[in-house]
């Protein structure tokens, strides 16, 4: 499993990095690719994983690079924030990374509007490189904006469904839910009622419930956040209508927010060994890839299940999708060694065999199409339904924005006041957030 320290980070991205978003990553470059590569040379590579584990894996991804690569050295630099990144790439300087990789891809909009980050559209036409044939579709879109690729898929993470085999055997259900009716109704068989709580929940639907945020269950509906002009559609396209609609239908048939918040309350945390579900105390999960691993080190009493999500009856054909997000790349615009970084880069994102070892180190989803169908992955049979995810071309991500994940706050924000009932009018309350949606990217730009 990845280490603790990456997961929370991005699960923090979307609030947590609003406040660096507001200042501009301003880092401007000074000079075009014109190092030579086959020089002798040194660079400064940035990341941020921290886990024992997973540096270690960096370590070997890289030294991989530097035996393909023996003039170009690298001096890598772990547990590196965006908010340390997004300094020192509006800095430069010789301690500067000239590459560096992200754990949030909600600021991809920021890095590419900014210029913090080089465009590698001319790098990857010189190398003769088809980013839309080497990436999976969603993961290809997120790390873009406008048009300008300033980053790169560095693995991925996909969003399945978790869910308690001996319950599900005890409910009388023998497969995992495929449509939203089939789901809602295994939420309500597998929840088991305990005075004025519970002693077994089907799934905690509340956008607190760990992962289960608007950004992850919209996945599923695959909308469309922005139309081609650039404004909200969130007002607009039915896909947010429905799943709001669906969501909270879901809240109020399992007892309703307040009841349900209660239970939450009780319930241990997201990365400690009694989440809910490795505990038992509630029979399915909304969770990323690795869940499985973090679950199966608890040792629940119970054998996991893994499925993908399941889908809105009249989507019915597209059920496998998945919600897809990841670490990205990139290379600094203040970089005085921008083809060198380009090497490092376009092996650690491109190169199969690099992409296969590094997911294998650390137990993510491969980030190129060719990575997710190598022989020499190694992973438990379950993870391939994440594979599985990642590949299928109806899976979904978040689109970049000029002021980075601040749309999807403001959309979450919603949720926990359309679910608690302290808006009830959910048409009004779209257009609302979709007017607040729209002054927010004008006051950014």
């Amino acid at each position: 499993m990845p280490g603790i320290s990456r997961k929370v980070a991005t699960a923090l991205a979307a609030s947590a990095s609003l406040a660096l978003l507001t200042s501009a990553c301003t880092g401007q470059s000074d000079s075009s690719a014109n190092d030579d590569a086959s020089k002798e040379t040194t660079i400064n590579f940035w990341h941020a994983w921290s886990a024992p584990g997973e540096v270690q894996g960096v370590k070997t991804l890289v030294a991989g690079f530097e035996k393909t690569h023996p003039n170009i050295h690298v001096n890598i630099v772990a547990n590196m924030t965006d908010d340390k990144i997004n300094q020192a790439l509006r800095s430069g300087g010789d301690k500067a990374p000239d590459v560096i990789s992200s754990f949030t891809t909600n600021n991809v909009g920021k890095f590419c509007s900014s210029g913090a980050l080089v465009d590698l559209n001319p790098f990857f036409k010189k190398a003769g490189i088809d980013a839309t044939t080497t990436f999976p579709k969603a993961m290809n879109e997120y790390t873009q904006f406008d048009g300008n690729r300033c980053t790169v898929p560095l693995l991925g993470d996909a969003y399945g469904l978790y869910y308690n085999k001996t319950a599900f055997k005890k409910a009388g259900i023998t497969t995992p839910p495929k449509t939203w009716s089939e789901f809602e109704s295994d939420a309500k068989k597998l929840t088991v009622a305990k005075g004025d709580s519970y002693s077994q929940l089907g799934f905690m639907p509340n956008y607190h419930g760990w992962e289960s945020t608007t950004e992850h269950y919209f996945g599923q509906f695959s909308p469309t956040y922005f139309d081609e002009s650039g404004k909200s559609s969130i007002a607009k396209d039915p896909a947010f209508e429905a799943g709001f609609t669906l969501q909270k239908k879901l809240v109020d048939e399992l007892g309703g927010y307040q009841k349900l918040e209660k239970y939450r309350s009780k319930l241990g945390d997201e990365w400690g060994p009694k989440h809910p579900f490795h505990t038992g105390q509630v029979a399915m999960q909304l969770d990323g890839e690795w869940r499985l691993g973090m679950a199966e080190e608890a040792k629940p009493g119970f054998e996991i299940g893994v499925a993908p999500l399941p889908v809105p009856d009249d989507q019915a054909d597209q059920y496998g999708k998945g919600y897809i997000t990841g670490t990205i790349a990139g290379i600094a615009a203040t970089s005085k060694k921008q083809n060198a970084a380009w090497e490092l880069v376009k092996y650690m994102t491109t190169d199969t065999d690099a992409v296969v070892g590094f997911a294998n180190a650390i137990h993510n989803v491969p980030s190129t199409l060719a990575a997710l169908k190598s022989p020499k992955l190694k992973y438990d049979p379950r993870f391939k339904t994440f594979l599985d995810i990642a590949s299928n071309p109806n899976s979904t991500t978040t689109p970049a924005s000029i002021n980075g994940g601040t749309y999807l706050v403001t959309i979450q924000q919603f949720g926990y006041d359309y679910e608690s009932g302290k808006a009830k009018d959910l048409k009004a309350g779209l257009q609302k957030t979709a007017a607040q949606i729209d002054t927010d990217i004008a006051q950014a730009k």
